[in-house]
């Protein structure tokens, strides 16, 4: 392809999952010298690519009313940025990742410039918000889905819906699952033989260190009174550096390593996992680690959760997908100290729960398809150029 027909992409990308699946398609891109002139919304990760970041994800990924108007001005201007971009650069398409307040409100104005737009990591309509169905039919043109419940969901309202399976499946690593190469890795942070490692993962937004972090931290430290044994080890998100996160922490009576690295990498070294919920239970749930899931936020965003989410039985998407409650779930006022203390002693005490839940998260690899998403997104997106250049 002559560098005057270079395709450009633009890309919304402002949640951590989202900007290590377009991390992965730029990297796709590269390894295949396809000259993809992509910009918009992204990470450090993406920039080092040569991604143009016309905002920050880091900037962005707040949830909840009060944290989108508290954001208010950041998140305004990264709208009519982006929307310039389309105006004078003409993309031949716009990805959308996720993010869905922000997003189909672009897409809806992107309509009258005419620019095709295609969804991937759709927006969980079919959890709460159904009625953004009729304006998906409106301004999206292709959904690519990662879970295949998604499909016949999308296919129902008559749309254009490709199932690419879960880009998390191409993560995996044999590794992850070879006791050995466990144990090393696991020496090289001083984990012996006989200690249980309790994860902890509060989320990758300020708003979830804000609400989670403390409430890990005291479970942490309660469970330490009841094994001795134990190694809390705090993940470190990949849009926060370690100084952030100790800033956050401040002094602790207790012993804490804090890590941050690949999050599969960080993932594998657990035993037992408190996890914030998100994308991060599935990955916690692909390598078969026990978990608790949680989530706190604000009262009034907690109050319409509440009320609008009733169509799904679990808000942790690993259950979601397992279409049973494998691991244990807890929302707000649920999520406290106290309460998470007894969830995790049961699976920290026994050896053979752990082993059950093991062995019943298995089946979510085959659940969420086979593994080469990037790939399949990529090819899904050059149709739009190589018809353009036709």
């Amino acid at each position: 392809m002559p560098a005057s027909a270079s395709p450009k992409v633009l890309i919304v990308a402002a949640e951590a999952s989202s900007c290590l699946y377009a991390q992965r398609l730029l990297e796709h891109w590269r390894t295949h010298e396809v000259p993809v002139e992509a910009f918009g919304i992204g990470n450090q990760a993406m920039a080092d690519l040569g991604f143009e970041c016309l905002a920050r994800a880091e900037d962005l990924a707040v949830v909840g009313v009060m944290e989108v108007f508290s954001h208010w001005s950041e998140i305004k201007k990264a709208f009519y940025d982006l929307v310039e971009a389309v105006e004078v650069r003409k993309p031949h398409v716009v990805l959308l990742m996720d993010y869905p307040g922000f997003n189909l409100r672009l897409a809806k104005k992107l309509k009258s410039l005419d620019v095709p737009v295609v969804y991937y990591i759709s927006p969980q309509v079919w959890a709460w918000k159904q009625g953004r169905v009729k304006l998906i039919q409106q301004v999206i043109q292709k959904m690519l889905v990662v879970f295949p419940f998604e499909v016949d969901f999308y296919k129902k309202f008559g749309m254009e819906v490709e199932f690419v399976g879960h880009p998390l499946l191409d993560e995996l690593k044999p590794d992850y699952f070879d006791s050995a190469a466990r144990r090393m890795h696991r020496s090289r942070y001083g984990i012996h033989e006989g200690d249980i490692v309790l994860a902890l993962m509060p989320g990758s937004r300020n708003s979830e260190l804000k609400h989670h972090l403390r409430t890990q931290l005291e479970t942490a430290r309660s469970l330490l009174q009841r094994f001795p044994n134990l190694k809390p080890v705090l993940f470190v998100a990949p849009n926060f550096s370690i100084e952030q996160i100790q800033a956050w922490l401040g002094e602790l009576d207790f012993s804490l390593i804090v890590i941050k690295d690949e999050p599969f990498k960080m993932i594998d070294l657990a035993d037992v996992v408190l996890c914030a919920s998100g994308t991060a239970t599935l990955m916690v749930g692909l390598l078969e680690k026990p978990m608790v899931i949680m989530y706190k936020m604000n009262a009034v965003t907690a109050f319409l959760a509440k009320r609008f989410v009733r169509s799904t039985k679990y808000f942790g998407l690993i259950n979601l997908v397992l279409d049973r409650l494998v691991v244990p779930e807890v929302f707000q006022e649920q999520a406290e100290s106290e309460n998470l203390v007894k969830l995790l002693s049961e699976m920290i005490g026994s050896e053979s729960l752990r082993r059950e839940i093991q062995m019943n998260l298995r089946p979510a690899r085959e659940c969420l398809g086979s593994a080469g998403a990037t790939e399949k997104v990529a090819r899904a997106l050059a149709c739009y150029w190589e018809g353009a250049n036709a």
